[in-house]
């Protein structure tokens, strides 16, 4: 579930009108080559949460948003969209339905050269269909 939940978020992310004006790439991993703004996927773990009948996961990822400027009213902007997304996956997934998607934590850091990463971390419980 954890491999099939990526690519779903990932692709649901890609597809966002808003988002697909405001950053340049939407990937599951830290891409090797990119230009600034662009979001990745940098970790994620599962663990059973299963029922007696019903095989389950509770699914962690991690997001990160990579960013260039001063401002960071923008990279705020993008944050906001970025989780109302992820929020709205749809639930009926193939194999999988979502139970429940909750927002654990953010961090957010000025780096070298004028640059910004945001990370977000999300928990995800499933069950398989």
């Amino acid at each position: 579930m954890e491999i099939s939940l990526r690519a779903a978020l990932v692709k649901w992310l890609a597809e966002e009108p808003a988002l697909a004006r405001g950053i340049n790439l939407v990937a599951e991993e830290a891409p090797a080559r990119a230009s600034l703004p662009w979001l990745g996927i940098v970790a994620s773990a599962s663990t059973d949460w299963s029922t007696k009948d019903t095989r389950g996961r509770e699914i962690r990822l991690a997001f990160e948003l990579h960013c260039r400027g001063d401002d960071p009213a923008r990279a705020a902007s993008l944050i906001e969209t970025i989780g109302s997304r992820i929020e709205t996956l749809p639930r009926e997934q193939p194999g999988f339905r979502i139970i429940s998607c909750v927002f654990l934590r953010s961090r957010a850091e000025q780096r070298p050269g004028n640059t910004r990463a945001v990370l977000l971390e999300y928990r995800f419980r499933a069950l398989a269909s």
